[in-house]
């Protein structure tokens, strides 16, 4: 063989490798765009996603306001029942004391008026 077929013979080969690798390369780059249309995709679902969360972050952030809200005009109703409650309470106990006196004092008399009856039938019986 001839020095110059020998080096045909080379530039075919590597013109037949750069041939391959053309096509190699053209098929990845096919590959790499359907990856991308995936990406765009995942994307684009991604974007609603976070548009979602947002709505529902900002209707959660709502609810919370409400329910403090709510909480505080609890707290303040529990506050003023206590009070009430606290102050009906006293009455009662006033009023317990007063029954108390009452029966204290009624206790007192039964026994002078037990006192008088026996000495109305003693005197009865004298005179009797």
């Amino acid at each position: 063989m001839q020095p110059t077929d020998v080096a045909v013979e080379i530039l075919k080969s590597i013109r037949d490798e750069v041939q391959g690798l053309r096509a190699e390369v053209h098929s990845t780059n096919e590959r790499l765009e359907g990856t991308n249309e995936r990406l765009e995709g995942t994307n684009e679902r991604l974007e609603g996603l976070a548009d979602e969360v947002q709505g529902l972050r900002a209707d959660t952030v709502q609810r919370f306001d409400e329910t403090n809200d709510r909480l505080g005009r609890l707290e303040r109703r529990q506050t003023e029942s206590d009070v009430r409650q606290s102050t009906e309470l006293m009455a009662v106990v006033g009023a317990v004391r007063e029954v108390r006196d009452l029966l204290g004092e009624d206790l007192g008399l039964r026994a002078r008026v037990d006192d008088h009856e026996r000495r109305i039938a003693a005197v009865e019986a004298r005179a009797g």
